[in-house]
């Protein structure tokens, strides 16, 4: 019986360490992350555990030389992915369709899709993976009556002027994963902040395209520059603010 007890300790304490930690509210640099060599440029981890709503979210960026691609077309038969160009020209096929996106752009890519990536520019491509797995059954009908896998090109997306700057908004929607996944870019004018603290039920990523901003976190304070993505939970309160002297630029994503 002892033998059996302390095997059964040992198994639960192996599945705690094995088990994908919650996703930290804060800021996580770009910079600062720890590179990757890959045969086809370089790979940076960002953003690995659970969160209220999904089992597993993940975001890493790579980088890829000309005319490389990471690896040959795949498919994620129970993860969703998005795609987001940071810089350089990235192809992306998804099932019959292919397009070549810059700076800006994003792929949503439905699970069961077959996709594959290439650098169709004489630069090297750097574009953000945003990998995520629902703790809720999928449900690849509800991605497809949705509008199924997209690729969305930033010279299409509408940019629509206000009082702080201004937005352009991708989509939102349902996908196969959440039942409201919703994603935008905004323009921040200088020395301002986008509201006061707020809270919602979605948790929600914010990646920094342009600029230098600090993010109100709960009880802390976080400086985010051009590449670091600051991680919101759910129910977490947050405020932005422009801290440089020109328009800074994000782009936004939350579900639930």
């Amino acid at each position: 019986m002892k033998i059996i007890t302390l095997f059964l300790v040992i198994l639960g304490l192996f599945s705690d360490e094995t088990k994908l930690k919650h996703v930290e509210s804060k800021v996580y640099s770009y910079s600062n992350a720890r590179v990757e060599k890959t045969d086809s440029g370089e790979k940076r981890n960002l953003i690995n555990g659970e969160t209220t709503h999904l089992e597993n979210f993940e975001i890493h960026t790579t980088t890829l030389l000309p005319g490389k691609a990471p690896h040959g077309s795949q498919i994620h038969a129970d993860y969703e992915e998005i795609i987001f160009v940071k810089e350089g020209l990235l192809e992306v096929t998804v099932n019959e369709e292919s397009k070549v996106m810059g700076p800006g752009s994003v792929a949503l890519i439905m699970p069961g899709d077959k996709h594959g990536l290439e650098n169709a520019g004489k630069s090297n491509a750097t574009y953000y993976i945003i990998k995520y797995k629902s703790k809720q059954p999928l449900s690849v009908e509800r991605g497809k009556t949705a509008g199924g896998s997209m690729l969305l090109d930033w010279d299409n997306i509408k940019f629509t002027p206000h009082d702080k700057g201004g937005i352009r908004r991708y989509f939102d929607r349902k996908s196969a994963m959440s039942d409201r996944i919703e994603m935008h870019v905004t323009t921040l004018n200088p020395a301002i902040k986008s509201h006061e603290p707020h809270i919602h039920e979605p948790a929600e990523i914010v990646i920094m395209m342009e600029g230098t901003t600090e993010m109100e976190i709960g009880e802390g304070i976080y400086l985010g520059q051009v590449g670091d993505v600051y991680f919101l939970g759910s129910n977490i309160p947050h405020a932005i603010r422009n801290t440089g002297s020109k328009p800074c630029m994000y782009l936004a994503f939350q579900w639930e």
